[in-house]
């Protein structure tokens, strides 16, 4: 049954679209302001992203400890802001029944913004910290240089982040222009507030009207005409001027064509001749007719790059000759998935940025042909549209064979959710695996992008002598994406073993400490490689060692999970006690850069996990206070409650452009030496976030995952049950073991250990 949707215009201009969606188990808001850095004086860089740190530092209505970042927080939800060229963006996904508490503390805190000076020096600070991060961090110097193809008179090729030195605090002229700012663009009429949920629409629409109204009324300002974009630049960046409304959504269905992988496409042409090491298109910037985009093209060394470019424009030749009804077909069919596998904030922001998961109307078509008709192209080919995926609409496989006893079967995802989720883990002693991974990884890149066209979540991972097979998504879907990856598995091809893995992906330090998390929980040792290259037996040998175990969720008829499993490799097994350690470790993660990172992470437990994700839920709020806001560490400050390889326990982390790891560390102790104080409204709304009905289809099977691992057949409302006994004294309890000297402290770092006593 399709989503039913509304748009309205309140009183006072702001427009209002309102999605009913009643499979969802979150709500979701997204309120977009037609104004963005390019808007703001040129004078002073920055003052539209410096404007969108101000609105969450609290009102005199909502204080920052019981403001929409807290609120959300302590809810178990998700909350940013993201300012753009032209637009900035505010969203956040909570449970149902705090939508209207949410709602209201948005559109209060951007419509009565408390802009005192002695907050703006402290978030100037932030601001300063994000830039030398990102003055740092590899791919935005990336992207940046991208911009400055265009022409120099173009906002685009300027610095527009803002920091302490363009943040002019103490010129009346700069306070008078952020004031004016605000004025001119936060009002009705530059707004767009998109609800999503499962509520009936008669009831979004009465929280939108009652929230939407704090808003002044307005008209649409008008925002100025860029100068041309144009400027000799990259052969894969493309520039367009003066095309029609809808370039954005034609844009996507191209870059959706470019994207697939299948034979018939400029991708298969690149990777039949093993070219091809890495790919993505993303659009730069669009307003006003003009749109930017980059084709982010990975080759290898013997890749001949002009022939690779001759090849794009061939295609692109051959597209512009295409049906375009026959593409717009398979894109509606790709955009009907990619719908109902979305979040509710995926929808809500979709919703209200005109960008929704649906085929492009008249006026797209338009600018398709427009689109396509101002791009490099040549005479065309042998290329083809390929035909429906497999994994969209190929049945499951018949129920030949029974299920194995290595793979177990949860309730807790019901089937009524046409959900499913997948789990297979293999253990593998031998040092081969290091060797082969790599080699597997690319064997299955295809499927994967495959998957993810479609609305699957595919995923091949490792950590310490295990490897991890994970797939979700529509259920017919899952059996026959997870057949073809253990064909894969199995046997690669003989190009995958001679094809050099891609380069990873540049990461901020934070972000690249919780990818190697995982794998830091264990404490194994790394072996060496046996000498030589590898051969498809040494993979058959590292099989036959291998044992394998695994859990299913949400399949309606598990019958056919016995035939998908036929060709596991592997022995069957059971689940094995998740890893433990006695002292303190530290463990180097040895990253490039410049900027000291940590994440600090105390094992709970397994009969403490309700008190202790009570401990971290009460935790957050004066971690960030005192890291984030007062010390000013850095802009990357977080706690939480994590279960990683089903080790269950509490996370901190921080990135920082000054303070040192150690540091880090001493600032957060006193914090936590602290204590808390049990507060009975978060207990209720923790536990109310463990309700099955109330969880996410991702959450519930990602809990049921960690729960097989922990090899501890907890159930959500033992969980529940355990969070609403907890007690002060046992909050107590477990911080004051969680602080003792010899508590077994897991600390992962860009940095060497500071002192011995970290084993």
């Amino acid at each position: 049954m399709p989503d039913a949707t509304q748009h309205l215009t309140l009183a006072n201009g702001l427009q209002l679209t309102l999605r009913h969606a009643p499979r969802l188990k979150r709500a979701a808001a997204a309120l977009r302001v037609q104004a963005g850095s390019h808007d703001a004086p040129a004078k002073w860089p920055g003052m539209a992203h410096f404007l969108e740190h101000l609105f969450f530092l609290g009102t005199a209505r909502f204080p920052l400890e019981d403001g929409l970042m807290r609120y959300v927080q302590a809810l178990g939800g998700q909350v940013n802001a993201s300012t753009r060229e032209r637009t900035t963006d505010f969203f956040f996904e909570v449970p149902p029944a705090a939508l209207a508490g949410g709602l209201e503390r948005l559109c209060q805190m951007l419509a009565e913004p408390d802009l005192g000076i002695e907050r703006q020096r402290r978030e100037r600070e932030v601001i300063h910290a994000e830039f030398i991060a990102w003055s740092r961090n590899p791919q935005a110097q990336q992207q940046f240089a991208l911009l400055q193809s265009v022409s120099p008179q173009h906002p685009l090729s300027s610095f527009q982040a803002g920091n302490r030195y363009t943040l002019a605090l103490q010129d009346p002229a700069f306070q008078r222009a952020l004031g004016l700012f605000h004025q001119r663009f936060y009002q009705g009429g530059q707004i767009t507030l998109s609800l999503c949920g499962p509520q009936p629409l008669e009831a979004l629409e009465r929280l939108g009207r009652e929230s939407g109204s704090l808003f002044p009324a307005g008209s649409r300002a008008t925002q100025a005409s860029p100068p041309p974009l144009r400027r000799a630049g990259q052969p894969l960046t493309f520039a367009h001027e003066s095309l029609p409304e809808g370039a954005e959504r034609a844009l996507g269905l191209l870059i959706d064509l470019l994207d697939d992988s299948r034979p018939g496409g400029w991708l298969s042409a690149l990777r039949q001749r093993g070219w091809l090491q890495g790919f993505k298109a993303e659009t730069l910037y669009a307003f006003a007719g003009q749109l930017l985009w980059h084709i982010d093209l990975q080759l290898g060394a013997d890749a001949c790059k002009d022939e690779a470019i001759a090849l794009l424009h061939s295609w692109f030749g051959f597209v512009r000759q295409a049906d375009p009804q026959r593409l717009n077909a398979a894109f509606s069919q790709l955009q009907r998935s990619r719908e109902w596998a979305a979040s509710p904030l995926e929808l809500a922001r979709r919703d209200s940025s005109g960008q929704p998961f649906a085929a492009l109307d008249e006026q797209g078509l338009s600018a398709l042909k427009a689109l396509l008709a101002s791009l490099p192209s040549s005479e065309h080919g042998q290329w083809q549209i390929p035909a429906a995926d497999a994994l969209l609409t190929a049945a499951p496989p018949p129920a030949t064979a029974p299920l194995p006893k290595a793979l177990a079967i949860s309730d807790m995802l019901p089937a009524s959710r046409q959900y499913a989720a997948l789990y297979l883990r293999w253990h593998l002693p031998s040092s081969l695996r290091h060797g082969v991974f790599p080699i597997l990884c690319q064997a299955l890149r295809p499927l994967q992008e495959r998957a993810e066209r479609a609305g699957l979540h595919l995923q091949f991972s490792e950590a310490g002598e295990y490897w991890q097979l994970q797939c979700a998504g529509q259920p017919s879907a899952v059996m026959n994406a997870v057949t073809e990856a253990l064909a894969l598995l199995n046997a690669p091809s003989p190009a995958d073993w001679h094809t050099p893995p891609p380069p990873a992906p540049a990461l901020i330090p934070i972000r690249a400490l919780l990818k190697r998390l995982p794998d830091a929980m264990h404490t194994h040792k790394a072996e060496p490689l046996p000498a030589g290259s590898l051969e498809p037996r040494q993979l058959a040998q590292a099989w036959e060692q291998a044992r394998w175990h695994g859990l299913a969720l949400g399949f309606e008829d598990t019958g056919p999970l016995g035939t998908v499993l036929t060709h596991c490799p592997g022995q069957g097994a059971t689940a094995t006690a998740p890893p433990q350690w006695q002292a303190r470790r530290w463990v180097d993660a040895a990253l490039a850069g410049s900027e000291n990172a940590v994440l600090l992470f105390c094992p709970v437990p397994a009969d403490q996990q309700a008190i202790g994700r009570l401990l971290a839920q009460l935790l957050q709020g004066p971690v960030y206070q005192r890291l984030r806001v007062e010390l000013q560490l850095g802009y990357a400050v977080f706690s939480a409650f994590r279960q990683i390889e089903g080790c269950a326990g509490l996370l901190f982390g921080v990135q920082s452009p000054h303070a040192t790891p150690a540091q880090i560390l001493a600032h957060l102790q006193p914090v936590l030496s602290k204590g808390v104080v049990l507060d009975s409204a978060a207990q209720q709304a923790l536990a109310e976030q463990f309700a099955e009905p109330a969880m996410a289809n991702a959450e519930v099977a990602e809990w049921a995952w960690q729960t097989h691992l922990a090899t501890r057949p907890d159930r959500l409302n033992d969980l529940q049950w355990s969070i609403l006994m907890a007690r002060q004294a046992d909050l107590d309890a477990l911080l004051g073991s969680l602080l003792a000297p010899h508590a077994p402290w897991l600390c992962l770092a860009n940095s060497a250990a500071p002192d011995p006593s970290w084993h």
